[in-house]
């Protein structure tokens, strides 16, 4: 292995960054890869280009790497390629059997082999090329959030907290998303492996922190906890749409708007501090 750096490719005089030539001779051999990503490294370093020698050293090395590797058969890649060509059929003989292998073959041939439009499919899958459009995802009906308490909770007021941060966690998830739910889900799990859970159907499908904490508080009243220990509670909203389908009537209540208002500011800060950098202060309370 050889290697010669060619200074006369520098542009002489000029004030923007010079042009460099790496000449590296070496044999089809994949041992030396590690010796030519050392060679690029330190050539790079030596220039005063750091910010890129990792990067080149990895691509000069995944490129000798790839010429370097012998197709089926032990023929190099650009004969075993184009024997292809001569057996008639991409298939058979020492094609090829990969998708780099198949890149390299001009479109061409691969079309004058398979026929014009599978020519051209495979061709451009085998690039990375598919222009079929995207379809997306249907969301999901269903989303939920829990809660495990460190130890059995017998505390309701700690447990009412949690479930509060349940809810503002669960709303922010579906604004997120562009949904509403249309019903709220409770489920308990106590000390001893029971559980207990009770579905609320809501007035209007929402995602507001307003709508979606009554029900919820509604739920757990309704779960008559006494000396109950809990162990982790559940929030679930069923029944989702998308908010587009929902219609919003308006409203003269000025403190529900400005709620409203205050949870817009409020998602926008978690979005650039993050989902804990605000939330209500009840959610503070430690589970004793």
């Amino acid at each position: 292995m050889t290697t010669h750096s060619d200074p006369s490719l520098a542009q002489a005089g000029s004030s923007a960054a010079s042009t460099r030539c790496l000449c590296i001779s070496i044999a089809a051999n994949k041992a030396l890869v590690a010796e030519v990503r050392r060679s690029v490294r330190a050539a790079l370093l030596s220039w005063g280009a750091d910010e890129i020698a990792d990067d080149m050293a990895v691509v000069a090395s995944e490129l000798v790497s790839k010429r370097a590797s012998p197709a089926p058969g032990g023929a190099t890649p650009s004969r075993g390629m184009y024997r292809a060509a001569d057996d008639g059929g991409l298939a058979g003989g020492d094609g090829p059997t990969c998708v780099g292998l198949l890149a390299a073959i001009p479109p061409g041939t691969v079309q004058r082999l398979l026929g014009g439009r599978a020519g051209r499919q495979v061709a451009d899958r085998a690039r990375g090329i598919d222009l079929r459009p995207i379809t997306p995802r249907a969301l999901p009906a269903s989303a939920s959030v829990s809660r495990t308490f460190p130890r059995h909770t017998l505390d309701a007021a700690a447990v009412r907290a949690a479930l509060l941060g349940l809810v503002v966690t669960l709303a922010l998830q579906l604004r997120g998303r562009g949904q509403v739910a249309r019903g709220l889900t409770l489920t308990l799990r106590f000390a001893g492996g029971t559980s207990w859970e009770k579905t609320r159907r809501l007035p209007e499908a929402s995602a507001h922190d307003d709508d979606l904490r009554t029900p919820a508080y509604r739920l757990i009243d309704a779960a008559g906890l006494q000396r109950g220990r809990l162990t982790a509670i559940t929030l679930k909203g069923e029944d989702l749409i998308a908010a587009d389908q929902v219609a919003e009537q308006i409203s003269f209540d000025g403190a529900r708007e400005a709620r409203l208002a205050a949870e817009e500011v409020s998602d926008r800060i978690r979005a650039k501090f993050g989902p804990g950098a605000i939330r209500p202060a009840t959610t503070l309370l430690r589970v004793s």
